[in-house]
């Protein structure tokens, strides 16, 4: 009883400080400008880290690198889990952002002797800090949101992260091709990102932004059923396999472009430049997809019509990069992974959800997204590399896409099955 009283009174102390600035709108803003840097500074990181990679050790050796990710990953997840049950979520935040920026000066000082371990590194440090800043922002987001606000709030604050894609490639672009920096030195300016997001997350916390909403009520089953709730649901079985898939395609598709990019440009500064553009124009069309063509498909042809878009948009893509093996349609298959999948692709699968049951989906998504995922990325590299390196006989680059092709085509025909599935789970539950 002690303990409730003390937390109400937490909670009562927070929500008294500075009500101006904790109206939703104001909220929503300093939100939207938090996910607007976090992501400014991942596409700050990511061009510099692919273009390292490929300088130190070749667009070839991609797979291993992809596989020690996932399994450091798999390693860093259980330990980060731990420390959030020990700290307050806001702590954890503000934690990560300073180690991050120590990290960056450390990795931008090391490069002055250059190695491939040390590319190899910073490429693993950048796609785990890649998957840690977004969670924990979307984690402290959920604790401060009920669910109808979310439902009004979410598609604002998100945007944010979509206009930060585009701010942080073009803004790359910009210093390397008009500053005398050079790729390394990308490293500081994230830092310096990341370091005024250590001081917005603080503000935030300072004024009350980050109370949390007492009301919600939030499931704390394990993920480990996550499996065994799959294998008895055909419905939620349809979903992950079409979600899986799509990982399973990634890293092929990912692989033909970063080949193409490294023949086209062999210096490193031009290719960080165009890596870094090329984000940006990634972040516009995803934008544009969501704002135009989402709304309207949904609208009128419905969830499983915006479902059928990615694979049919890489199969036909990738087709062609077979047929014609150019930067243009590397570039088009990427864009058609990647754009689609934060765009049309992922409130497509969204919808899917909506008629069942939370407890379920929670489980389902924990399993999905905690494993599966990186198992279906690891089977993606070992299937590039048993195929190009590891067989008497070898499969070139632009023949990978009949492995991408099939997997699309089986993609597409499991959404055609779960089209049915949908309509029962729909009409069952009332949607």
């Amino acid at each position: 009883m002690q303990a409730q009283n003390s937390k109400n009174d937490i909670t009562a102390e927070c929500e008294a400080r500075y009500p101006a600035l904790r109206t939703l709108g104001a909220r929503a803003g300093f939100l939207f400008l938090n996910f607007f840097l976090i992501i400014m500074a991942l596409y700050q990181l990511k061009p510099a880290s692919r273009s390292l990679f490929i300088e130190s050790l070749g667009a070839e050796h991609l797979p291993y690198i992809w596989i020690a990710t996932a399994v450091t990953m798999g390693v860093f997840i259980s330990y980060y889990h731990r420390l959030v049950e020990r700290h307050s979520r806001i702590n954890v935040v503000l934690g990560t952002c300073l180690t991050i920026s120590i990290l960056l000066v450390v990795f931008r000082l090391l490069m002055n002797h250059s190695t491939v371990w040390i590319a190899a590194c910073f490429y693993v440090f950048v796609d785990i800090l890649s998957v840690v800043l977004v969670e924990q922002f979307w984690s402290l987001t959920d604790s401060i949101y009920t669910t109808h606000e979310g439902k009004s709030w979410y598609g604002l604050v998100g945007t944010g992260g979509l206009v930060g894609g585009v701010a942080g490639g073009w803004v790359s672009a910009m210093l390397i091709r008009h500053t005398p920096l050079q790729t390394p030195d990308l490293l500081l300016t994230a830092a310096g990102i990341i370091g005024i997001i250590f001081a917005l997350t603080w503000l935030m916390g300072r004024v009350g932004i980050y109370c949390e909403v007492e009301h919600v009520v939030r499931s704390h089953q394990k993920a480990s059923g996550g499996w065994r709730i799959l294998r008895h649901s055909r419905y939620l079985m349809l979903i992950a396999a079409i979600l899986l898939l799509a990982q399973l395609a990634s890293p092929l598709v990912e692989y033909q472009f970063l080949n193409t990019v490294e023949s086209a440009y062999p210096d490193r500064e031009a290719r960080t430049a165009f890596l870094s553009l090329f984000f940006s124009v990634l972040g516009i069309m995803s934008i544009g997809v969501n704002l135009g063509i989402t709304p309207l498909v949904h609208r009128y042809l419905g969830a499983i019509a915006g479902l059928l878009v990615q694979p049919m948009m890489i199969f036909i893509f990738s087709w062609c990069f077979f047929l014609q093996s150019t930067l243009f349609f590397s570039c088009a298959a990427k864009i058609s992974d990647r754009a689609l999948s934060y765009s049309i692709n992922r409130a497509s699968k969204e919808l899917l959800y909506v008629p069942v049951d939370s407890v379920l989906i929670y489980q389902a998504k924990a399993w999905i997204d905690m494993f599966g995922y990186r198992l279906f990325k690891v089977a993606g590299s070992l299937l590039i590399l048993l195929f190009t390196q590891w067989l008497p006989f070898k499969v070139s680059v632009p023949q990978l896409s009949w492995f991408t092709v099939s997997i699309c085509a089986i993609w597409l025909a499991i959404i055609f099955v779960l089209r049915q599935d949908y309509q029962v789970v729909c009409q069952s539950s009332g949607s």
